[in-house]
């Protein structure tokens, strides 16, 4: 997490979110990476004490998100970065010249050299040893990370560098976009609180963002509408709902009665209205609920999620997989058969992002 704004939005949540279920159902360690130097290097309007400021005020809003303290090590790369992470940062950096980089990230000649450093501080995590003091013994640990789609290039690089330096390629789940209020394919602007949901807002401030503002894939004409229902592909409320409601049978009915498809008996048409009331009781939910628990997140408790530590138990072998001797394809993608199998190691059902492909 990039720490820009004392504030994050719905869409901040999400890999967070995902993590945690991760990280329960699976019992494993969870390493997340406040980027406070990348914030001070592209803002300009930020000081390196504002940025570590809002790296402290960020990590209560990712720990209100459920995260085992045991299992779970939250570091800002001012304060954490040197040693093991520096050697392995100076190892992919040799792997990697200006020509490949410039295309890579697309830097430009008017770029600060802090710029060029960052893709090697990012993609260093993606391997255990830089992190000996979390993880003694045991280098290498395979890697799985869940991240935005925009995060692509700096762990597509990891992978790719990781053979010729002796590590195993991290693995990466990435989410798909999630858009501003405005339309499917517009981004959130941080100079424009009416662009998202933020985990500060009222639930009269959700209310009103979604009525004014959610783009709707309904018709204008009430007749057209119940006759054609409305266009899910652009639908802002209904995307939301795919991402926050959990209920997966209401989510299908709400796609019946209000999207496209044969035609229904009048009375059985949802109207755009009622499916941002819905929202709008789905998100306030989310919102209050990480508001209540945020307030519980002392210092003392930051600051014992960013303590250094070994966050493997104390027998080694209990994080081998019985098949972990067996050959496996890194490059292979993710099959069909990856939710049947969630559900049979964890014994639980897998999460609503993994059952919609979100």
């Amino acid at each position: 997490r990039g720490p820009s704004s004392e504030a994050l939005h719905l869409g901040h949540l999400i890999p967070f979110m995902f993590s945690k279920y991760l990280q329960e159902a699976f019992k494993v360690p969870l390493v997340i990476q406040l980027t406070d130097d990348e914030k001070f290097t592209w803002k300009n309007n930020l000081s390196v004490e504002e940025t570590k400021r809002l790296a402290r005020e960020n990590a209560r809003d990712i720990i209100a998100c459920g995260f085992d303290v045991t299992r779970t090590f939250l570091f800002s790369d001012f304060d954490y970065l040197g040693g093991a992470f520096y050697e392995n940062m100076v190892k992919i950096g040799r792997c990697l010249n200006y020509n490949k980089a410039k295309e890579m990230f697309g830097f430009s000649g008017e770029d600060y050299i802090a710029k060029l450093n960052f893709p090697l501080v990012q993609a260093a995590p993606s391997f255990a040893s830089t992190f000996p003091q979390l993880f003694p013994g045991k280098h290498n640990i395979r890697c799985l990370i869940p991240c935005a789609t925009d995060q692509d290039s700096y762990f597509r690089m990891a992978r790719d560098f990781a053979p010729p330096l002796g590590y195993r390629k991290p693995a990466l789940i990435k989410s798909s976009f999630f858009p501003a209020l405005q339309g499917v394919n517009v981004k959130v602007s941080a100079s424009d609180p009416n662009s998202a949901i933020y985990l500060t807002d009222t639930a009269k401030a959700i209310a009103k963002k979604i009525n004014n503002n959610a783009f709707s894939g309904g018709k204008v004409d009430k007749k057209e509408h119940k006759d054609l229902g409305a266009n899910l592909e652009i639908d802002i409320p209904f995307k939301y709902l795919s991402f926050f409601l959990e209920d997966d049978i209401e989510l299908e009915q709400i796609r019946k009665e209000y999207g496209q498809g044969p035609k229904l008996p009048e009375e059985e048409k949802m109207l755009t209205g009622a499916v941002k009331k819905r929202l709008t009781q789905v998100l306030t939910q989310v919102v209050e609920r990480h508001r209540r628990t945020r307030a519980g997140v002392t210092e003392e408790l930051v600051d014992a999620f960013m303590a250094v530590r070994p966050l493997l138990p104390t027998k080694p072998e209990s994080w081998e997989s019985p098949r972990g001797k067996m050959k496996m394809d890194d490059d292979k993608l993710i099959d069909e058969s990856l939710i049947d199998r969630v559900k049979r190691l964890t014994g639980r059902e897998p999460h609503v992002f993994l059952r919609r492909g979100v």
